[in-house]
């Protein structure tokens, strides 16, 4: 196991490409878009805190919801769904069925993301699991491209559905985006503080055994 920690905010344009991935990777989820969206914040931008540089991140999101082009909708939409399914579980332990789930590329689980879906995991029992299962597909069929993002915070599955099915119902796909950038980013917020915190500790596996 190795111990992964933040470095100082002030060395990010020294640090080579891959370090910097691998703190993006951390905070947002892999991806290869998200790395070349931020390469330039990384290495020409001085930011004061983590923070700062995750507002950078979510206003540069933001331009591209934004945009007509097709080729920013696709790149956006990538990193959007860079964060798993909640109540997902590790690549090898996912039924057929969710890897064949509207044809999403599936994608490698941070060890963040496994600690969190660990604990969403533990809020509900198998019948809750499989009403989430089908909640995280109908938003999927409702909003062709998008995952559901939320930043849980200590909230129990019943809230999360709640909230999930207002979300369907509504049915605007601009307001999702919006609130997905959002959600990415106050999840992106929550582990830099874990990730700086003493107490709040957090090993991460080396990225050449588990993927990520």
């Amino acid at each position: 196991m190795n111990t992964f920690t933040l470095p100082d905010i002030s060395t990010l344009p020294a640090l080579r490409p891959s370090d910097c991935n691998q703190i993006l990777d951390t905070l947002f989820e892999p991806s290869k878009h998200l790395h070349s969206l931020t390469e330039s914040l990384l290495l020409q931008q001085k930011c004061i805190s983590y923070e700062a540089l995750i507002d950078l991140v979510r206003a540069r999101l933001i331009s591209l919801a934004s945009s007509k082009a097709p080729d920013d909708r696709t790149v956006l939409l990538d990193i959007l769904g860079s964060h798993p399914r909640l109540g997902e579980k590790a690549p090898a332990s996912r039924s057929a069925e969710s890897e064949a789930s509207k044809g999403q590329e599936e994608r490698p689980l941070s060890e963040f993301s496994k600690a969190e879906q660990a604990n969403l995991s533990m809020a509900g029992q198998h019948g809750t699991a499989q009403h989430l299962s089908l909640l995280n597909r109908e938003y999927e069929e409702k909003f062709p491209g998008l995952r559901y993002v939320t930043f849980v915070n200590g909230r129990g599955r019943d809230m999360i559905m709640e909230e999930m099915r207002r979300r369907i119902e509504r049915g605007d796909i601009e307001l999702e985006i919006l609130e997905t950038i959002q959600a990415m980013c106050d999840i992106a917020t929550d582990r830099a503080r874990k990730l700086r915190d003493p107490d709040a500790a957090y090993s991460m596996t080396s990225r050449t055994t588990d993927g990520s």
